[in-house]
């Protein structure tokens, strides 16, 4: 029988992978698309960010007049990625990202945003 899928394991086993592919680690931007994002810099990654968020507001929208649910899979999966690309360029891993997940879980998120805003109005009063 086949273990079950652990989301969590999944993200790390990619995560791994984008990570040997970091400047530092060898990555070789000849061979590998990772590699030669993270070696254009920021502004390449970033704008890969921001290209597939769009194409994931683009997806849904479709998917409200019709078009196909699972583009929407397809497209998160792509910004996701990228994300990825972005957490491990600043040393960053899912693990990061799920622990704040899970530190705002059962808090409303009204109740978060305004905490948020209190907070960076303290950071602002001194």
């Amino acid at each position: 029988m086949a273990e079950p899928v652990n989301s969590a394991d999944a993200l790390a086993r990619l995560a791994a992978v984008i990570e040997s592919r970091l400047p530092a680690r060898g990555g070789d931007p000849e061979k590998s698309y990772v590699a030669r994002l993270l070696h254009k810099g920021p502004d390449a990654f970033l704008k890969k960010v921001g290209e597939e968020a769009t194409e994931v507001v683009m997806a849904a929208k479709d998917a409200d007049h019709g078009g196909e649910r699972s583009k929407i899979v397809g497209e998160v999966a792509d910004l996701w990625f990228h994300c990825m690309i972005a957490l491990a360029h600043y040393g960053l891993k899912p693990a990061d990202v799920i622990a704040e997940l899970e530190r705002r879980e059962g808090t409303s998120g009204i109740e978060e945003k305004a905490l948020r805003k209190a907070l960076a109005r303290e950071g602002g009063a001194s």
